[in-house]
């Protein structure tokens, strides 16, 4: 059942019961209640109500791909992405009320291109001992994903946009990346735009994280960043992601790690979680509820002694959930009209 297993499941009904109070027009679905072990399967419900048009969006917990898999096995993520061209993943990583970093005052928007690059499932072994693997960069696909960066950034009243890329090495494909987002900057003069080397880009990162606002990139080196980005503002329980296509939309938290070693502990941090379903929301345009929800959560982190193991705490994920549906349930007059 992901990180947080059957506490979960009990959890998130408990905080749907309270919204629906606050008049929120709510249904849970649960396609499981059984542990991690059945990601699979959970995975094809999902993918078979998306498909369906029961669903367009979804808010999903990772599934584990392990490496001894054979080469035949697909990653189910990717092709979760591929199959509903969820061509964009989106990550917030700002820094958060009272959660203790090295850096503060981090506030960055990551734009990974989601659906090609080294993930397009191409390898093959062309002789015994010798294993090529194709990262595939098509314009098509690099036109958008820029131009889905400079309209978000232009959307948020953001200044500056940064491709990352490796075109000093790999001088085809990420060169056509790089030429593809300055195609793109030059129809949005009032966003300043630059680009930077994806190792320079890590050491900038750690050192001055301040400096970037919107990044743009192609798959695996939003993979990379997205990680060290969560990792500047607290960790992998408190940043939520998002993957958006033209017909669809999948939320999930930002590194997309399973969590496997502390499933069924109640010891989870579910920030993370919480806020992409706060993002989901969002692009319901159901601004109110997000926000209603958003602000209870970051109340919540300001409380040091409900902070989970992984930012320093004792607390329980049972805790924090019920410490936000009492900043839910506290912030105004309810109703029990039923949906």
């Amino acid at each position: 059942m992901g990180r947080w297993g059957r506490e979960e499941v009990r959890q998130r009904q408990e905080k749907h019961t309270a919204l629906n109070r606050r008049g929120f027009p709510w249904k849970h679905t649960s396609t499981s209640t059984r542990p991690a072990t059945l990601g699979a399967e959970r995975d094809d419900c999902v993918w078979r109500r998306l498909k369906s048009g029961c669903s367009a969006l979804a808010a999903v917990c990772n599934i584990e791909t392990n490496h001894t898999m054979p080469p035949s096995h697909k990653s189910r993520n990717n092709l979760l992405r591929t199959s509903l061209d969820l061509y964009a993943n989106v990550i917030h990583c700002q820094s958060l009320p009272g959660v203790q970093t090295r850096h503060r005052n981090i506030d960055i928007m990551i734009i990974r291109e989601n659906t090609e690059g080294e993930y397009s499932n191409l390898e093959h072994e062309s002789v015994s001992g010798v294993v090529e693997s194709l990262k595939i960069i098509t314009k098509m696909n690099s036109l958008r994903i820029a131009e889905y960066a400079f309209r978000l950034a232009r959307e948020k009243g953001r200044r500056r946009v940064t491709a990352v890329h490796k075109a000093n090495i790999m001088k085809l494909g990420d060169g056509l990346f790089l030429q593809c987002c300055r195609e793109v900057a030059s129809g949005y003069p009032d966003i300043a735009f630059d680009s930077m080397i994806v190792d320079n880009t890590t050491m900038q990162l750690v050192s001055k994280p301040q400096q970037f606002d919107v990044m743009v990139m192609p798959n695996l080196y939003g993979n990379v960043v997205s990680n060290v980005c969560a990792g500047l503002v607290g960790g992998p329980g408190l940043v939520p992601g998002a993957n958006y296509g033209r017909n669809y939309a999948v939320f999930e938290t930002a590194t997309r790690n399973t969590g496997k070693s502390i499933a069924n502990k109640n010891i989870a941090n579910p920030t993370g979680m919480l806020l992409a379903s706060c993002m989901m929301l969002d692009h319901l345009k159901l601004f109110d509820y997000a926000s209603l929800i958003r602000n209870a959560i970051l109340t919540t982190m300001n409380e040091t002694r409900l902070h989970t193991a992984d930012i320093g705490g004792q607390g329980t994920t049972s805790e924090v959930v019920q410490s936000i549906m009492r900043q839910i349930q506290s912030s105004g007059p309810q109703t029990t009209e039923a949906y």
